[in-house]
């Protein structure tokens, strides 16, 4: 079974995913004396699933708390204290990625919360290097915490107020322009951090704290982007604990699995890990950047934290398929797993896969190691950085080679023809440049 190719929109396609699996998974058979029930397996799944949610929660909820201490103070170090934050944030909540795929109701979530790349003039100034307009987003300088009316689709809208609802029910992917992201994690880290205008050489954005600061105002409009702060940080709290009930006992996500067949579940389980592996990290996050050596093309790019939400996606992986989950506070999470069905039926592919596994963080690792010694992905990723490319290049290696341990894992309990999302920067890269 070879890595499926396919293509689609970086949102909105799991249902072809999820179909996929759920209609050809066929019945697997455990050798007789099998210890691990498939129902456990996935009852442990979304305990893990319940205890990521939390925990993004808790962090979102702690960002809450730092982003009203620097609207209420604003200072350097209120602005650095709501930074840091965001980025602890960010720990848990890309452990959760694995999975939005074959889960549909996580993916069709996902875009509110970690939607990616954004057009930041919809949302606030910008620097003249950004452009006045875009042939494919109308609204790509609309810059709504300058203006208290905008346009769109030729109706006159009222923004006067920022509100989440403003946010979520009319700027978010207005004119179903994708890249009109004016909610979640990315639509915050520009607000906290500006533009990274630094290309691939050193250095985040840096705006100042005294674009909150309504006495000493820079950037203009200090009150309203305050209030688009605000209203962001509130947004996302909402939209984390929707997720976390999703997976409560009784919850929507957690009883379409539970309720359903095992093998399905198993199914989805073995969808999400490919295609988080595959097409998602390695081709999308991570290739496509490095084939462009482009800096817009990193998923953290405000901040410079890329590093580390590649780190803790591929951490994901790993969690899911050992059925176990270290959470913010230092507990696990654990039980029966993925790995203990494999185990079970071929153990060589268990020890293959789960040795790839590590191999893959230990290459993220090193990428890590890197932007600490002050050398950030968006340069390890320019043209002309050898090494830089090299240390990028050999994790997206990793990702490929445990994909095809994935698949060899999912034909060991006889599940067959799964649909890993793919990415034409691994399927077909002279694609990317026309």
């Amino acid at each position: 079974m070879g890595i499926s190719s396919l293509i689609a929109p970086r949102r909105g396609r799991l249902a072809a995913i999820a179909a996929t699996a759920a209609l050809t998974a066929a019945v697997f058979v455990l050798p007789a004396k099998a210890a691990t029930d498939p129902k456990a397996v996935v009852k442990n799944y979304s305990d893990i699933a319940l205890a990521m949610y939390t925990d993004s929660l808790t962090t979102a909820q702690a960002l809450q708390t730092a982003v009203d201490a620097l609207i209420a103070k604003p200072s350097q170090e209120t602005l650095d204290a709501a930074r840091t934050a965001w980025k602890a944030a960010r720990v848990p909540y890309q452990q959760t990625e694995v999975y939005r795929f074959g889960n549909a109701i996580v993916d069709d979530w996902e875009g509110r919360v970690n939607g990616w790349p954004l057009d930041e003039g919809l949302i606030d100034y910008v620097d003249k290097s950004y452009g006045t307009e875009s042939d494919e987003n109308a609204l790509y300088t609309a810059n709504v915490i300058a203006n208290k009316e905008i346009e769109i689709d030729g109706q006159k809208v009222d923004t006067s107020k920022i509100t989440p609802d403003l946010l979520s029910g009319t700027l978010q992917e207005a004119g179903d322009i994708e890249a009109n992201v004016a909610t979640g994690y990315h639509a915050i880290e520009f607000l906290l951090w500006g533009q990274d205008l630094n290309g691939t050489g050193p250095g985040a954005g840096n705006r100042p704290y005294t674009d909150y600061d309504t006495a000493n105002c820079t950037g203009g409009n200090c009150d309203r982007r305050g209030d688009y702060l605000k209203a962001a940080t509130t947004l996302l709290v909402s939209d984390l604990q929707d997720m976390v009930n999703n997976w409560k006992e009784g919850g929507e996500a957690r009883k379409a699995l539970e309720d359903g067949e095992p093998n399905a579940a198993i199914s989805t389980i073995f969808t999400g890990m490919g295609s988080l592996s595959y097409g998602e990290l390695a081709g999308e996050r991570m290739k496509l950047g490095l084939m462009l050596h482009d800096p817009e093309e990193e998923h953290d790019c405000f901040s410079d934290n890329t590093y580390n939400s590649h780190l803790y996606d591929a951490t994901g992986i790993r969690d899911i398929y050992l059925g176990a989950y270290k959470r913010v506070d230092g507990s696990v999470v654990s039980g029966p797993s993925v790995s203990d069905l494999v185990k079970e039926t071929d153990p060589a592919i268990n020890t293959e896969l789960t040795g790839k596994l590590d191999t893959t963080i230990a290459k993220m690792e090193a990428m890590k190691a890197r932007a600490e010694g002050g050398e950030a992905y968006d340069q390890q990723i320019g043209e002309g950085n050898t090494e830089g490319n090299a240390t990028v290049q050999a994790a997206i290696d990793a990702l490929i080679d445990q994909t095809k341990s994935i698949e060899r894992a999912v034909s060991s309990l006889k599940l067959e023809a799964i649909a890993f999302e793919g990415s034409d920067s691994l399927d077909a890269p002279d694609k990317v440049f026309q």
